[in-house]
């Protein structure tokens, strides 16, 4: 069962010698930014992948003198298939790059009835189309070496249909179910996934999907949002919910999903299915 709060080990396949890459798509700012700060604080070697290529030089000449690690920048929109396979490409290739952060990612602005099909194609495309994609095209060189780590970051709000954006909540439920579904394929072959849900966290993406989120005193601060994550990342935990503060919550709703599964009966239909004789 997935639990937030009881890790598995790390792959005894890993070399603890040799300290992966790490690439991280929409790392030109917010948590993709932050997530490259602290990589490189800790020592690893980067691929930044972002639409913006100015911010991202500027952000790898700041880690290059800073952190003494070096820094590759990929300019790539993943929502167009030529950018997209170039970093599948190099996923692939790059046998240095031992962690992929699946981070890039768009808002939702308005319901359903305020979407174009453009709107809607693109967010599909950035938030379910690019990660899983990317994580296919690492997946079986990690499984093959017995080591590495995929890291989706997708959101509580894939929790809340509640919350009025359906599309981009669908987006994010996906994450949530890709990360789950590939942990329970790679974790037995020495491969980590975890899946990391935010609340709202004091980023870009409010600013680029239209919403002023000026007044909003309750965003979580995105440095803490990171670190919270990475705390999550070092134990080994599936699914990462920085601001879940009682993790009891989290098992309760696995264990009660686990009570419905094992009362599915495909046989036949339930009783209050069937036509009265």
């Amino acid at each position: 069962m997935t639990d937030i709060i009881k890790p598995f080990p790390p792959s005894e396949g890993n070399d603890m010698a040799t300290v992966p890459a790490v690439l991280i798509t929409g790392a030109s700012s917010g948590i993709g930014a932050t997530y490259a700060d602290r990589f490189a604080r800790r020592g690893h070697d980067l691929v930044l992948v972002a639409r913006d290529k100015a911010r991202l030089e500027t952000l790898a000449a700041r880690l290059r003198a800073e952190c003494q690690v070096a820094v590759d920048v990929l300019q790539a929109d993943l929502t167009k298939p030529s950018d997209l396979a170039a970093v599948e490409a190099r996923l692939r290739d790059d046998t240095r790059i031992g962690i992929l952060i699946n981070n890039a990612g768009a808002a939702q602005s308005g319901g359903i009835l305020q979407q174009t099909a453009d709107s809607i194609e693109t967010l599909i495309a950035l938030n379910t189309t690019a990660p899983t994609r990317l994580a296919a095209a690492v997946a079986p060189r990690f499984a093959q070496s017995g080591s590495g780590a995929i890291v989706n970051i997708s959101s509580v709000v894939g929790l809340a249909p509640e919350f009025g954006m359906s599309i981009y909540g669908a987006t994010k439920v996906f994450g949530q179910f890709l990360s789950q579904g590939l942990s329970q394929e790679l974790s037995p072959r020495g491969v980590y996934v975890q899946a990391v849900l935010p609340a709202g966290t004091r980023t870009e993406i409010w600013e680029r999907a239209g919403i002023d989120a000026s007044g909003m005193s309750d965003l979580m601060d995105v440095g803490e949002l990171v670190d919270a994550a990475l705390v999550g990342f070092d134990n080994r935990e599936p699914v990462t919910i920085p601001p879940l503060h009682d993790a009891r919550r989290w098992e309760a709703l696995e264990s009660a999903r686990m009570v419905l599964l094992s009362e599915i009966q495909q046989a036949h239909a339930a009783e209050r299915y069937l036509s009265a004789a």
